[in-house]
């Protein structure tokens, strides 16, 4: 679980940030509650952002992957695109998620992958679909998220 992986970002991107002393790949991370569910983003871009999870730890009683942690995968690749599409100026909040479970899934790993479906100036909008290992669809979402005004003296903390 502690593992480091390499999260891909465009270069321009990583230099953007790296001019401003912040390390981009910790910063879009899971975050604890991701780490803890064993999130690995993949790819990260405002095109597009992919990720995995193993279903294994992530069940509800059933056995069957639970549907909050796919909430979990979708509510944190939405935001990471947004945070993305948003750049240094902006902090990216989530306002609404929903989600479609189409089908269970009881072993292996899904994978998510978010694609924008509207990225403005103080919203984007991100469908995340989340397939398992044989490329079948899991879970449908939606995640709509509120792009703030960062607080600069929050950067440099």
């Amino acid at each position: 679980m502690g593992e480091q992986h390499s999260v891909k970002f465009p270069q321009e991107v990583l230099d953007e940030y790296a001019a401003l002393g912040i390390d981009l790949p910790s910063l879009f991370s899971a975050g604890d509650l991701g780490r803890r569910m064993e999130i690995r983003i993949l790819e990260a871009s405002a095109d597009r952002v992919v990720a995995t999870m193993p279903v294994k730890g992530n069940t509800q009683p059933y056995g069957l992957l639970h549907g909050g942690a796919s909430a979990v995968l979708a509510e944190t690749l939405g935001s990471v695109g947004a945070m993305m599409h948003g750049g240094i100026t902006k902090v990216a909040v989530g306002v609404d998620l929903n989600c479609t479970h189409h089908r269970g899934a009881r072993s292996g790993i899904v994978t998510g992958v978010a694609t924008p479906v509207h990225r403005g100036r103080s919203t984007a909008t991100y469908e995340v679909v989340i397939s398992d290992e044989q490329d079948r669809r899991v879970c449908t979402a939606r995640l709509t998220c509120l792009l703030r005004d960062a607080d600069p003296a929050a950067a440099g903390a």
